[in-house]
């Protein structure tokens, strides 16, 4: 079995905030590599999970029962699919479960947390592989969550996104650009969408320090991609203009297994 790894270059200072975003591809897989020993170790103030694949009555008793952390969890009606989790030692002033619009919400890919200082979207974004209409799906859902998102702008919130996004942004996102422009995750119109958010004013945190490539978060199952690091960097974190100067640090935690997908986090002061 393979085993989560806790090495997790953990920031001990005390005036910053680490917050950290894992697709774990099914949250009671996950557990049984060592879930609860890697967030013991590494100890986010904030954990998002995207793909738990579970009900809230099947979250496993030893995360359920962990009780330095606040929980929320999102399942889709479909059991076994989708579905997002959030852990927070800092009570959100409140939690919306969706963007508001059935179509969207029924597949449980959406935690709005409220806080003091930032408002927080932890989202599993969907995949568009499927068919024409999955993907017609996925850009009406990006769409809707813009939408929603700029409209807490227009109220002065600050904004933090986390999640898969299920799209590498640039040529560098992913090992072979090429091969894969006509695959969804990196079609044109993907692509343009992210031009699009961060048009509306929305930083990819870790472009403020890194410009390289060959950073991934997803790597497939097949072919040995991940010990040949063949990935896409598909999972994001994304802040509003305004909280450009507390974000401190952002990175992708490579090292941890027991995912097709990797952590990725960022340090907020």
């Amino acid at each position: 079995m393979e085993m989560i790894q806790c090495g997790t270059d953990r920031n001990e200072k005390e005036d910053e905030m680490r917050l950290l975003s894992w697709n774990v591809n099914g949250i009671r897989a996950v557990h049984k590599k060592g879930f609860v020993d890697w967030v013991k170790e590494a100890k986010p103030e904030i954990l998002c999970l995207q793909e738990t694949k579970a009900q809230p009555e099947q979250i496993p008793a030893e995360i359920s029962e962990l009780t330095d952390w606040h929980q929320y969890w999102r399942s889709a009606e479909r059991k076994g699919y989708s579905g997002v989790g959030l852990l927070t030692k800092m009570k959100p002033k409140e939690v919306r479960f969706g963007l508001g619009i059935p179509e969207f919400d029924t597949e449980g890919r959406t935690i709005i947390a409220f806080y003091d200082e930032f408002v927080l979207f932890n989202i599993y974004f969907p995949n568009g592989q499927q068919s024409a209409e999955r993907l017609d799906f996925k850009m009406r859902f990006y769409d809707a969550f813009l939408n929603v998102a700029d409209e807490l702008r227009k109220e002065s919130y600050s904004i933090v996104i986390c999640g898969d996004v299920n799209t590498a942004h640039t040529e560098i996102d992913l090992a072979r650009p090429k091969a894969n422009e006509k695959t969804s995750g990196f079609l044109p119109e993907e692509r343009a969408w992210m031009d699009e958010l961060v048009s509306h004013g929305y930083l990819d945190t870790l472009r403020l320090f890194a410009d390289e490539g060959e950073k991934y978060s997803w790597w497939s199952f097949r072919a040995r991609a991940r010990e040949r690091n063949v990935g896409w960097r598909i999972d994001y974190f994304f802040v509003s203009e305004n909280m450009r100067s507390r974000v401190k640090d952002a990175f992708i935690l490579d090292d941890v297994m027991g995912s097709d997908h990797c952590p990725v986090g960022i340090e907020l002061e």
